[in-house]
């Protein structure tokens, strides 16, 4: 009998046309792909594929399986989301996916409100910057910022949230050193490679041609805060941390718009349903606050 694995790795490396973009879609080396390949091949009494410069291409035998392998994939995802779509208990694993400041600054005190509600609901809060994959069943339900709806792959089911702003943001003290004319130079804080945005010279406090530059949020707020400069931040942090306030003469921008994402059959769970109505509700009362009219500007 033919393995499933086997044709998982067949497939792989029809659809990256290599061993290597096989093997960095399953998260598996380089050789375990070559020895399954060659396993099926060998149960198969056939080549799959020519190797060829540019990369593997399929044989007359290959391009005979793949049709049935894909046949077989789809079989294994509808028997696997239906049965999931029958699991209508107010228990099990629930994964979530969001990014950290989302987790951090906004949703964990829902989440945990969420959790003691439905104390048979085992939470798995991935938050990273790495996207999980709902469809791959990496993950039950996404929360994303989008800024076009198109963006997204057909197949997820979409519950539209509230707006996303964000805003420029200085620390209190430093703006008043920056009034009374210290001569200490205004930086603008960024993350990693990501450029200074051109409508950054708006506001009328002035900056330095030089950028003091990190990698993630946390140390972005921490930075803002020690009086370094100025950044951009979300309305949802900025407007809440009582050391900050946003540069005078600037305009809020938008980010895109918060959306709450289930796939296929998934979504139909009892935990799933609970969940994405709980955070629904309390996104759309997290509102003002997102779209940053919830606080003067003074």
């Amino acid at each position: 009998m033919i393995d499933w694995d086997d044709i998982r790795f067949f497939l792989a490396v029809s659809r990256g046309g290599s061993v290597r973009a096989a093997a960095k879609s399953l998260g598996v080396n380089h050789a375990t792909v070559l020895r399954r390949i060659a396993q099926l091949e060998e149960r198969l009494g056939a080549l799959m594929f020519e190797k060829l410069p540019a990369g593997y291409r399929l044989t007359a035998a290959g391009e005979e399986v793949l049709e049935l392998a894909k046949q077989m994939e789809a079989s294994s995802l509808k028997l696997e989301t239906r049965v999931l779509g029958r699991d209508q208990a107010v228990r099990g694993l629930l994964r979530v996916t969001l990014a950290p400041p989302l987790a951090t600054h906004l949703l964990m005190p829902d989440f945990a409100d969420f959790a003691r509600l439905h104390p048979e609901i085992e939470m798995e809060i991935l938050s990273s910057g790495e996207l999980a994959n709902l469809t791959n069943r990496e993950a039950d339900v996404a929360i994303r910022v989008v800024y076009d709806r198109k963006t997204l792959p057909l197949n997820l089911h979409g519950l539209k949230g509230p707006d996303l702003f964000g805003g420029v943001y200085i620390s209190r003290d430093r703006l008043a050193a920056w009034r009374s004319g210290a001569s200490d130079p205004v930086r603008w804080i960024v993350i990693s490679v990501h450029g200074i945005p051109d409508w950054a010279s708006e506001g009328e406090v002035r900056t330095t041609g030089v950028p003091f530059r990190i990698i993630d949020a946390v140390a972005q707020i921490a930075a803002v805060r020690q009086g370094l400069g100025i950044t951009t931040l979300p309305c949802f942090i900025g407007d809440a941390d009582p050391l900050l306030v946003r540069v005078p003469g600037t305009d809020l921008h938008m980010y895109g718009t918060l959306w709450l994402l289930t796939q296929g059959e998934t979504r139909k769970t009892k935990r799933v349903r609970l969940f994405t109505e709980f955070v629904s509700r309390r996104l759309t009362e997290y509102a003002p606050l997102l779209a940053g009219l919830s606080v003067s500007r003074g």
